[in-house]
């Protein structure tokens, strides 16, 4: 009744100022014509059926989309404080946006986290802390079978395709590494014009479509992976087993996104939708993985050869360990992707409830190779959530020998956690192909933020580590960084969780129950549950 009523009486005050105003001035068509308008609108709610409450609360039902649409950047800009946003808080973001542009990154006042609050973690600093060293330290990767190892930087950009990015945010993002000494992972969406136009060392990451080196049956195509494999800006290759926001998840690009320079840079038609599967052709089981892997170097002319993973279960990366050690062959570097970590578009459950986060994962693979004796042959990265120098560090100490970074990167280009990657409609556009949005992302300015921000993150990790007393991360300790896990207990990582011996696992006498029993179901040849 209340609807109906709304709507009469819409309909009748747009009939009588129609009326007064056919027969007055023209000033009475402001009044007119808003009311006809608003009984179009109401006419219009109670008659669809596609939206209960615009059929029962008809013209003012629609305040709730409008509020709708809005609420994102409502929360992001007057609800959320400092440092409780997500996925990346304002203090985050403004470190990064404020290291991009090279002014000082410092804040007044004190900490504004509650440091007595379950969950706060903190570095152990040194009553004689060491000098800061002029240069950044790198990593050597490559292990006994990589005839061309490769210096890593303690922060890269981690896998973002083009196609996901636009090709000035690959420009921008790939003249930054160049011009930092750093390494951009270029994604499973294969190598484009934009990775190789400012000769910025390149990760080649393969991905179960095997875009770029795919023969017409979506299968592995070895020439052409030499091919690409010999330019001068692959540095290292890499095989995305499963990624952190949506493992276990296969992918999809509409075929009204495959133009012509995508369909030529993955080896698919134009125009036509391309699926990747959740698993991979070229191996089965870990023993089949590993020597893979091994191929994959020998195809690359011996550069660097590894894999990328989010850890599902310890026993899988056990049995890769038992693989490795039978075949005695190993991949030069692992890069464990968190449950933590982003993704252009995935679904909810996956996101929030799959996959182990980066500190679990960081901890077994680290143990697994410690406990197998490999660890001084495999270099391991860590993606998930690093945007900091202290996110840095914190890695560091969980096991890893190197960081990358993908969201951090956006934002160093410009991205403003707007969460419409897979949309097309990206304001700034870093995550879009439309040419009208990515047009406003101007290369050489944003390349400059890129470099800026990484050599100031990687700055700040040196700084913190020497803060600890050491002068590299190889003096860093499992002991140094702690967690309130109570408002009246502490404990360290060297507390809570396990740290395996070197080959430990080769005499598990003294192991803890769980790891014996999964190094004693780890199968080399299956990946079974």
């Amino acid at each position: 009744m209340r609807r109906k009523a709304l709507v009469l009486a819409l309909a009748v005050a747009a009939l009588a100022a129609t009326a007064l105003a056919a027969t007055a001035t023209a000033w009475w068509w402001l009044a007119a014509g808003p009311l006809l308008l608003l009984a179009a609108v109401g006419t219009y709610d109670v008659v669809q059926r596609r939206h209960a409450v615009l059929r029962n609360y008809p013209v003012l039902g629609h305040l709730r989309f409008l509020m709708e649409a809005i609420r994102p950047e409502v929360q992001q800009y007057f609800v959320e404080r400092d440092y409780d946003g997500r996925p990346y808080d304002r203090d985050t973001r403004s470190t990064v946006y404020e290291r991009a542009k090279g002014v000082a990154d410092q804040d007044p006042f004190g900490t504004e986290l509650s440091v007595y609050e379950p969950g706060y973690e903190y570095f152990t600093h040194s009553v004689s802390p060491r000098p800061v060293p002029d240069e950044p330290v790198k990593v050597r990767v490559g292990g006994p079978g990589c005839s061309r190892p490769y210096d890593m930087a303690l922060l890269n950009v981690s896998a973002m395709s083009f196609g996901s990015l636009s090709a000035q945010a690959v420009l921008a993002l790939n003249r930054g590494a160049a011009a930092g000494g750093f390494a951009h992972d270029t994604g499973e969406g294969g190598i484009s014009d934009h990775h190789l136009r400012h000769g910025g060392d390149l990760v080649w990451e393969l991905g179960t479509g095997y875009f770029g080196c795919r023969t017409p049956q979506g299968g592995f195509d070895a020439q052409e992976f030499a091919a690409k494999a010999a330019l001068d800006s692959v540095r290292c290759v890499s095989l995305k087993l499963s990624q952190g926001a949506k493992p276990g998840k296969g992918g999809v690009l509409p075929g009204a996104k495959v133009t012509a320079e995508i369909a030529r840079v993955r080896d698919v038609p134009e125009g036509r939708t391309v699926v990747s599967p959740a698993y991979h052709q070229v191996f089965s089981t870990p023993r089949e993985l590993i020597r893979f892997i091994a191929g994959m170097r020998e195809l690359a002319g011996g550069k660097p050869a590894g894999f990328k993973l989010c850890v599902g279960t310890r026993r899988d990366v056990l049995a890769l360990c038992k693989a490795m050690l039978e075949e005695d062959v190993t991949p030069d570097f692992i890069v464990v992707d968190g449950a933590e970590g982003g993704t252009g578009a995935a679904p909810m459950e996956f996101m929030d409830h799959i996959g182990t986060p980066l500190t679990e994962g960081l901890n077994t693979v680290h143990n697994a190779l410690v406990g197998t004796g490999l660890r001084d042959r495999v270099r391991i990265g860590a993606s998930g959530k690093v945007a900091t120098g202290a996110d840095i560090v914190k890695r560091l100490v969980q096991g890893a020998d190197y960081t990358n970074a993908a969201r951090a990167m956006m934002f160093a280009v410009g991205c403003i956690q707007a969460q419409r990657c897979h949309t097309n409609l990206c304001p700034v556009g870093v995550a879009t192909q439309d040419p009208e949005r990515s047009r406003a992302l101007d290369v050489e300015d944003k390349y400059r933020r890129v470099e800026r921000y990484q050599r100031a993150t990687v700055r700040s990790a040196m700084e913190i580590m020497a803060a600890l007393g050491v002068s590299d991360p190889s003096g860093l300790r499992p002991d140094m960084l702690l967690r309130r896990t109570s408002h009246h207990a502490l404990a360290s990582y060297a507390e809570l969780y396990p740290w395996l011996a070197p080959h430990q696992l080769l005499s598990p006498s003294g192991l803890p129950a769980d790891w014996e029993r999964d190094w004693k179901n780890a199968d080399p040849d299956s990946f079974a549950p």
